[in-house]
């Protein structure tokens, strides 16, 4: 069984930073690709940023590019989201997310294993 555990979410404002943290367990290549994606109230459920645990640079969407950095402590099993510049329309639910693969869209529906979350606030 995969389990994902989000963390570091709170309140900061808008121009400050932030580190989100995923830890996983469960079977390793089952957690081969995994991401980030964010849900702000009323809008749709978008990705954030992906990255296959043993090889190749991060992806990122265009709107987080140069701001969020995605890194992986293997031994750690941790996944990061490293979140600078922050502004107030990264305000959302920040969720991680893995699969066994190779290839790691920034699909939601091609992820099958999900963290519970955690809030992120940016206030003007």
């Amino acid at each position: 069984e995969v389990q994902l555990v989000a963390s570091g979410g709170g309140s900061v404002q808008a121009g400050g930073s932030l580190r989100l943290s995923c830890v996983g367990s469960g079977n390793t290549y089952s957690r081969a690709c995994m991401a980030w994606f964010r849900q702000a109230p009323g809008k749709e459920r978008e990705g954030v940023g992906a990255t296959y645990i043993s090889a190749g640079a991060p992806a990122y969407a265009a709107s987080v590019k140069g701001r969020f950095t995605i890194s992986l402590d293997n031994a750690k099993n941790t996944l990061y989201l490293q979140m600078d510049s922050l502004k107030p329309e990264d305000t959302a639910m920040y969720y991680c997310a893995a699969r066994g693969a190779d290839y790691c869209p920034l699909s939601q529906n091609a992820y099958n294993y999900w963290g519970q979350g955690t809030q992120v606030t940016v206030s003007s």
